[in-house]
């Protein structure tokens, strides 16, 4: 896992009013390769409100172009949003449709912006005390609400596989309502060695299955978690679960006892999070 900085010029919102809006030089030569964006050009766009504006107040990101309709200029207004002197270009919403994947709901605002720098396991995980792992989870939209429930409950930190894992573009952030700018990625080429990182920084890891030998609600867990969660389907892949320190499982009532993986993170985070801090 490599330690790629950003570099310092992307460390602030943007240029000052009045300066121009240009795709930085990361942007020029092709490939978006942090956090923020993905090849396809439909996903060089973040939308819907809550993605848009959390990427606006993000310090990490360069807002280059923001794309408003009437009705959502009229809306952040009405909101006193603060747009950090950048200048919105009214167009239709179709216009706007047109830049954006086949169906997306844009709620008429859309932002193009750099990518988040990208971090190493510990740069992620630095003050969290619960962690997020995903072992190849690769729909964007079950991605994007694991996001959004870290988010909620308390987890600064999602560790994923840089193979094997969705674009952190427009689908995902829009699923993930501003989650995407509050939760620290790392994307790491070898899940099991980010897993032992996690051991060596102090983190208890947890993978979620539903042959766990325990219900995660009986654990008594160390002040730092980790908490692996596979993909839909597959679940934990073999390495995955034996480099887990243990495997727990959620209650369930009946014979159906198997959630879709978000739902599944969802709980299990706030299970963590009613805990009272140690």
């Amino acid at each position: 896992m490599s330690r790629r900085k950003q570099p310092k010029q992307f460390q602030n919102r943007g240029p000052r009013e009045g300066e121009p809006r240009e795709a930085n030089s990361r942007h020029k030569h092709g490939k978006r390769s942090g956090r923020g964006g993905g090849p396809a050009e439909n996903d060089a766009y973040l939308y819907g409100f809550h993605a848009v504006l959390a990427a606006l107040a993000n310090p990490h990101r360069l807002a280059e172009r923001l794309l408003l309709t009437r009705n959502a200029e009229a809306d952040l207004a009405r909101q006193g949003a603060d747009l950090g002197g950048l200048r919105p270009e009214i167009r239709e919403a179709d216009e706007i449709a047109a830049l954006l994947p086949p169906g997306a709901v844009h709620q008429g605002i859309a932002l193009r912006t750099s990518p988040l720098p990208d971090l190493d396991v510990t740069e992620a995980c630095e003050g969290a005390n619960r962690v997020v792992v995903l072992d190849q989870v690769t729909d964007p939209h079950n991605f994007g609400a694991i996001l959004r429930s870290a988010a909620v409950f308390g987890a600064g930190a999602l560790i994923t596989t840089d193979r094997n894992s969705p674009p952190l573009g427009g689908v995902l952030a829009k699923a993930a309502s501003g989650g995407l700018e509050r939760v620290r990625i790392a994307k790491v080429t070898n899940l099991v060695r980010a897993i032992e990182e996690l051991k060596e920084l102090g983190f208890e890891v947890i993978g979620l299955d539903g042959e766990g030998g325990m219900s995660l609600p009986d654990m008594a867990l160390s002040p730092r978690v980790a908490l692996v969660l596979g993909a839909e389907g597959a679940g934990l892949r073999r390495l995955t679960r034996e480099h887990c320190d243990l495997l727990a499982r959620l209650p369930a009532a009946g014979t159906m006892k198997s959630l879709n993986v978000s739902n599944a993170a969802a709980v299990a985070l706030y299970e963590l999070f009613r805990r009272p801090a140690a």
